[in-house]
């Protein structure tokens, strides 16, 4: 295959790449295919088929006749009857794709005949740049490949909130100290800081015929879903996420860093920008998010703090972790260095369903993965990473987990971020420590304990919060690893002063994986 293209190719378009920039010209004639095995191979949330469905078709509708837009069982059956549709020029040239953004994917489109295989768009860093990267700091005397080196290159390559001089702004790179506030004593942002409610969209007829098909699929051909449907939430058109973005930008960015760490039950979308379903769309580029950002900044006055920790998520973690899970290599998924092998239970599976879940940061947090098929990255880390974690769950099935039940999940998601830093299943990879922690840090960040029936102090008892419970028995159970890391020693030093060790362990393996 060649890696050349003309602008006379028609551009096979994925799901994730609806935006302008996977078109080289704007009347470029474009393919897409709707596959439905794609959900009779697994159980994945209804929210998030009917955002993916509702997207491609949107898309397809904004093309019209530029786009051949095809429903088939397999995507190899999809091109067969899309290439029936195109001329005899246009099947001369051929079909292009840019690269896919899984292995599995790019495996296919390589095995096919006659299809172009372009490098990856949509990203800030190329493969090769950071290919290159890597390789400067695998050379002697430097050292281990680190998020924030990797970013701060990130913003000096496309100088992003820099002086003239090449120095960032405000004279600091990260701004963590100034951000991460705990959960406020008002029980809504709006309330506490003046933070409204975002913006949502308003579902047409091509939603609605989407939810015909989800119901058809689910009633005739068995498809299994899990979680609730309702109203979408998420953008599926580049001029909605325009609009998401620019909500954003004007009414909670400057709370953000603030409290991005914060989690409150009555507020589910608290300061978040809610851009990571459309950036994982492709439906807008993370520079252009990221350069609006700064322009509010300098053009507004927005706090530099906030702005500065958005920047990060956009385009440092974020593009960290879409170049680890290709330059760690395909088996980074498989991953299990602390040999968790419990299966995960069928009350979280289903996201507590039957409402058997009674400890209070947990079932909101799965009611609204349930209801919403999103929550953002401290429940997803600290609530559901860390009770997983605690509990000695398998990574591989937490990362189909989270793949599957979140409208922003995707394999390159995930792999970093649930093998690698809510499971520490890569042995110390992407992070210097497990991220596990007892009640204390859920009582500090967020208003759940004081309706819960466990006492985040207990660790013994009834009424014991199981997370605290449970940080004592990941503690014991990895204590030889965690004695060695001067992060995680002090923890091993407190296990041994506990006169009721012993007692606390027996509990937590009688818990098991009993819905808390």
């Amino acid at each position: 295959m060649s890696e050349q293209h003309t602008p006379q190719t028609v551009r096979w378009l994925f799901a994730d790449q609806l935006g302008p920039h996977f078109l080289d010209t704007p009347d470029q004639r474009a393919v897409l295919i709707e596959s439905s095995r794609v959900f009779a191979r697994r159980t994945v949330h209804r929210r998030k088929a009917h955002l993916v469905l509702s997207a491609m078709r949107h898309r397809a509708a904004e093309l019209g006749d530029q786009a051949v837009h095809v429903r088939a069982a397999t995507y190899r059956e999809g091109l067969a009857q899309a290439t029936e549709q195109l001329t005899a020029d246009e099947r001369a040239a051929g079909l292009s794709v840019s690269d896919p953004t899984s292995y599995a994917a790019r495996r296919f489109v390589r095995s096919l005949d006659g299809v172009h295989v372009l490098p990856a768009r949509g990203w800030a860093v190329t493969h090769e740049e950071f290919a290159h990267w890597a390789g400067r700091r695998g050379e002697p005397g430097e050292k281990r490949l680190l998020m924030e080196d990797f970013y701060r290159e990130v913003r000096r390559h496309h100088h992003l909130l820099l002086e003239p001089d090449g120095e960032p702004l405000g004279g600091r790179w990260n701004f963590d100290h100034d951000n991460r506030e705990p959960a406020p004593k008002q029980p809504t942002l709006e309330q506490a800081a003046g933070v409204p409610e975002p913006w949502w969209p308003d579902e047409d007829d091509v939603d609605a015929q989407v939810r015909d098909d989800l119901d058809r699929m689910a009633c005739d051909d068995g498809v299994e879903f899990v979680g609730d449907d309702g109203p979408r939430r998420f953008a599926v058109t580049r001029r909605e996420a325009l609009h998401v973005m620019r909500d954003f930008l004007e009414h909670r960015l400057e709370a953000f860093g603030t409290y991005e760490d914060a989690m409150l039950a009555r507020d589910r979308w608290m300061a978040h920008s809610l851009m990571s379903v459309p950036l994982n769309l492709g439906l807008v580029h993370p520079l252009e998010v990221v350069q609006r950002a700064e322009a509010r900044h300098r053009e507004h006055g927005a706090r530099l703090a906030s702005v500065e920790g958005f920047v990060r998520q956009v385009i440092g973690w974020r593009e960290w972790v879409w170049h680890l899970y290709w330059h760690l290599g395909e088996d980074y998924g498989q991953r299990n260095a602390l040999g968790a092998t419990e299966p995960i239970p069928e009350w979280f599976a289903d996201l507590d369903a039957r409402g058997e879940v009674r400890a209070a940061c947990l079932s909101d947090v799965l009611g609204t993965v349930r209801e919403e098929g999103w929550v953002h990255h401290i429940p997803r880390l600290m609530v559901l990473g860390g009770y997983a974690l605690a509990r000695g769950w398998n990574p591989q099935e937490m990362t189909d987990w989270f793949h599957t039940r979140f409208v922003d999940g995707y394999a390159w998601v995930m792999a970093a971020n649930v093998v690698g830093m809510s499971q520490h299943a890569d042995g110390g990879v992407m992070a210097t420590k497990p991220y596990w922690s007892g009640g204390a840090y859920i009582d500090k960040m967020s208003d759940y304990c004081g309706r819960c029936p466990y006492d985040p102090k207990k660790r013994l008892g009834d009424d014991a919060c199981p997370f605290t419970g449970g940080y004592w028995a990941f503690t014991a159970r990895h204590q030889e690893m965690l004695a060695t890391n001067p992060r995680t020693s002090r923890a091993v030093s407190g296990l041994r002063r506990l006169k009721d060790a012993d007692a606390v362990l027996a509990q937590e393996v009688d818990r098991g994986s009993s819905a808390p």
